[in-house]
């Protein structure tokens, strides 16, 4: 079917080349990044998504559709984790070249989730075939999604720049306690499939669809799924502003610790929390009695002292938290992070001759267990969670269903991201989790973003970026499970599964 229409005597229009369907479909997903945080222009999200689906059901064949979605997915991801440049070459130290090259060759590597995305589609409406309608609306949002999905999961996951994130503050971020981040994603590909049909016979039908399912959205998100769970906490948050030359410098390491230690002890809270690694040495390398004094303002404050710091069994070692508590008999907890960053937490096979070109400390670490238990605060339970770990849905979800967590806390060293729009994007992939889990989020970091997220994913108290500080609220701990906690990715994956049918189901119909 053509979408592009001659006057009565032309010859018919010459068709666009793929390369040039391949250059605008990495404009437009470039022009994604500013859907999400800092900018927050979602509606542009959109209109990318529907030029994506506009040219790839335009060009010339599967292979040609495919190269159409590599190219918008490698502008979508250049410009979304371009960032980790800073990490690499200004803190890793690995030369400008071979720094950028990096990050292109991952962001083409990803793009390939876009790619299969737009294939699969094209292949399904050749195989079946399908009418534009079933394409836009059923085929391609459940592809596009699933593969957002299969990119989040696949070799240890790297979900950054979800199309659901962008959704946070939009009527969409309603679904998001019930099918969670991917499901968001499907349903703005959805949305984006509607608009090229506009001129199509089926647009009236394509409005109402989309008109149903933004309504849905505003009215889900007025519903409460969990219910407050035992007294509020006070919490007292510490943003150190470390210099992240600094923080493994023996001439610095002193001053840091004895600022967390003269920040900590200024003043009693319920649960009072350090940064991801904000205490930089392992136990054996502390000064003598360190931990004990912070162990002794609990039990003399009746304070939950939450110590961001690594830990060592002589072999290996691991990214943890050390909580202390008021009580000698659950005077020590540790959370050991599960989920690992790889070349900078973890070495992957074969690969070890990269990493080795980056000078980033604490690199080939030992992964902690799936399910931990929560740090018990008072009558809440607090599960913690470091830094990339918030942004896995799914595995926060699994560990709230199976302890009953009623608040979260993420440590997080985001200075190795400079001032680049990593950490606005950090701190939306952490009120999604809110909006999914009906939880509130605390989080505390040593340069920014240290915030209260209510249950709602929306921030409540923050400290400005880049700066030393504390900050101090009171915190309602929430229980219940929301349809997200409970099902987690399923039902998102079986609605992607029954669009797919519906789309063969209405292949089967006799045409006019």
């Amino acid at each position: 079917m053509r979408w592009r229409k001659t006057k009565a005597g032309e010859p018919p229009a010459a068709p666009r080349s793929t390369r040039s369907r391949m250059l605008i479909a990495a404009l437009a997903g470039a022009s994604g990044v500013l859907a999400f945080a800092p900018f927050g222009w979602w509606p542009l999200q959109i209109l990318a998504l529907a030029m994506l689906a506009y040219q790839s059901l335009r060009a010339d064949g599967v292979r040609a559709a495919a190269l159409v979605g590599w190219a918008f997915g490698f502008g979508w991801c250049l410009a979304g984790f371009h960032w980790l440049y800073v990490a690499i070459n200004r803190f890793g130290g690995m030369p400008a070249p071979l720094a950028a090259i990096s990050i292109a060759l991952l962001a083409a590597a990803m793009a390939l989730y876009a790619a299969g995305a737009m294939g699969a589609t094209a292949w399904v409406r050749k195989r079946w075939p399908l009418p534009l309608p079933a394409a836009t609306l059923l085929v391609l949002p459940a592809f596009w999604a699933a593969f957002e999905l299969l990119r989040g999961w696949l070799f240890t996951g790297f979900p950054w720049v979800t199309t659901g994130y962008a959704h946070n503050t939009s009527p969409l971020a309603g679904y998001a306690p019930v099918l969670g981040v991917y499901g968001v994603s499907w349903l703005a590909a959805v949305t984006a499939g509607a608009l090229p049909l506009l001129m199509h016979p089926f647009r009236y039908k394509a409005i109402v669809l989309v008109a149903v399912i933004w309504v849905g959205g505003f009215a889900l998100g007025r519903v409460e799924w969990t219910a407050p769970a035992g007294k509020p906490l006070s919490v007292r948050l510490v943003q150190g502003n470390v210099a992240l030359k600094n923080k493994f410098s023996i001439e610095h390491i002193g001053n840091t610790l004895r600022m967390y230690h003269q920040v900590v002890t200024a003043a009693p809270a319920d649960l009072i929390a350090i940064p991801e690694t904000g205490v930089p040495l392992f136990q054996s390398q502390l000064p003598p009695g360190y931990l004990d004094a912070y162990g002794q303002f609990a039990r003399r404050t009746g304070s939950h002292v939450v110590l961001g710091m690594p830990m060592t069994n002589g072999t290996e070692y691991t990214n943890s938290v050390l909580g202390l508590a008021p009580t000698l008999a659950a005077s020590t907890y540790r959370y050991d992070k599960q989920h690992l960053v790889p070349f900078g937490e973890f070495i992957p096979t074969g690969f070890r001759w990269f990493t080795n070109l980056m000078q980033i400390p604490l690199g080939d670490q030992t992964r902690g267990a799936d399910i931990q238990a929560p740090f018990t605060v008072r009558d809440q339970k607090v599960l913690p969670n470091i830094c990339y770990e918030n942004v896995f849905g799914e595995e926060i979800a699994e560990q709230v269903s199976l302890t009953g967590a009623t608040i979260m806390l993420n440590v997080s060293e985001l200075a190795w991201y400079g001032e680049s729009i990593a950490i606005p994007q950090h701190l939306q992939m952490s009120q999604m989790r809110a909006l999914e889990m009906g939880r509130p989020m605390l989080s505390a970091t040593n340069t920014g973003a240290t915030v209260v997220i209510s249950p709602r994913g929306e921030v409540t108290h923050a400290l400005p970026y880049r700066q030393p500080g504390v900050l101090s609220a009171t915190v309602q701990g929430m229980s219940g499970d929301t349809p997200y906690i409970k099902l987690q990715n399923k039902l998102f994956l079986a609605l992607a599964a029954l669009s797919i049918a519906a789309a063969w189901l209405w292949s089967r119909l006799p045409r006019k």
